[in-house]
């Protein structure tokens, strides 16, 4: 660790969470091949999609205790390999019923690969002492980008599928493996006359209530921020199309300007999480989102929206980046392990990903989409009054 320095230290763990939205988005544009292939209604489709988001909910309290045993760094690079290899068999299986179990896996893949990218970067910051995470989850954010217009072109020449995947995963493979030596080892425990075992057993005990209560609350927080994410990824193409009236490329803009407001706040945001408490930035970053979305749902034309979203992105980016980072560092404090921590958190989080574009649809067939976004936004205010207190813990 002598030799690794903050920026190979960050490029490693940015390299891990890239090469997982590059085969995220990947996967993500092969759906349509997959509906194809098994001539699958919206709603055996839906299940396919379900199968990826429990997969990764089922894995966590597992992902958590497995992670702090083996180590973040070992844990990132192992879950990337395994990731690829999913990834690249989903247009290989033969068979329905198998593909379900098969992207289960792929979601339990990527949320370990999650929660060890996000617990590597707990241990830089606290390494290092300066903020790392949100260029982490930038990362990300970029590797969808890359990975969606590499796909687009892909499809364009109507070259193979599986070819597509076998690219693209292996090449996400070698990216992470070229960074491996970089990422550094989770830090032992201090206490005198601990052997090996005793340290094991350190990264492997049950959280303490009163932390574990404070990983809940991080978690529902964080839960409420995902809610308005999915949303945004599973609604603006509607919205743009029945509300704001847009036609032709402007249709899929309101995600472009999301997607794009969100790599942007990212990757800024850990200048401003250096300069400014996390409460603070959080109470910002809520009201941006406020402000965004509201004027995207009241100034309902093409520009005023594609603004808002855009707005709406800058604001909601920092939100989860600072949640995961507090839940990691409160764990360390304690002497316990961020993976654990993070993985209670997670857990929590990402249900809001899965049921935030549920509730919205619900909400939109028994009112109206623009009533059915506006109410996330109380969950908007919900972690802007309760963030400055929360993010105090163990400080």
């Amino acid at each position: 660790m002598a030799t690794t320095d903050l920026g190979k230290a960050r490029l490693a763990a940015m390299s891990v969470l890239f090469a997982n939205g590059v085969i995220y988005a990947s996967w993500g544009t092969h759906v349509p091949t997959i509906k194809d292939k098994f001539d699958l209604s919206d709603s055996a489709l839906s299940l396919s999609m379900l199968a990826v988001a429990l997969g990764g909910i089922l894995i966590m309290a597992w992902a958590g205790r497995w992670i702090a045993r083996v180590g973040s760094a070992h844990a990132s690079v192992r879950s990337a390999l395994l990731l690829s290899l999913a990834a690249f068999g989903i247009l290989l299986v033969p068979q329905y019923a198998l593909l379900l179990g098969w992207l289960a896996l792929y979601g339990a893949m990527s949320a370990i690969n999650d929660v060890a990218a996000n617990s590597q970067a707990t241990v830089i910051e606290a390494t290092f002492q300066r903020p790392v995470i949100g260029s982490l989850h930038g990362s990300f954010s970029l590797g969808g980008m890359v990975g969606a217009l590499v796909s687009s072109g892909w499809q364009a020449m109507r070259w193979p599928g599986t070819w597509h995947l076998a690219m693209v995963c292996s090449l996400c493979a070698l990216l992470v493996l070229s960074t491996s030596r970089w990422l550094l080892p989770e830090p032992q425990p201090s206490h005198a006359g601990a052997d090996a075992g005793e340290g094991a057993h350190a990264h492997t005990q049950e959280i303490e209530p009163k932390l574990k209560r404070h990983l809940v609350v991080l978690g529902c927080l964080s839960f409420l921020a995902l809610i308005v994410e999915g949303a945004m990824y599973d609604w603006t193409a509607v919205y743009m199309r029945d509300v704001a009236r847009a036609s032709g490329g402007f249709i899929s803009a309101g995600y472009a300007a999301f997607s794009i407001g969100m790599a942007l706040g990212r990757f800024s945001g850990d200048p401003v999480r250096a300069r400014y408490s996390e409460g603070s930035l959080v109470v910002a970053s809520c009201a941006l989102s406020l402000a965004g979305l509201g004027m995207a749902l009241l100034l309902p034309g093409v520009a005023t929206a594609l603004a808002g979203f855009l707005l709406c992105g800058l604001g909601t980016a920092n939100i989860i980046p600072v949640m995961f980072a507090s839940a990691g560092r409160a764990a360390l404090a304690g002497g316990g392990s961020a993976s654990n921590a993070l993985a209670v958190t997670t857990r929590l989080a990402y249900m809001g990903l899965l049921t935030g574009p549920v509730i919205v649809g619900f909400i939109a067939h028994h009112a109206s989409l623009r009533i059915a976004l506006a109410a996330s936004l109380v969950g908007v205010v919900a972690i802007a009054l309760s963030a400055p207190k929360v993010l105090r813990f163990g400080r």
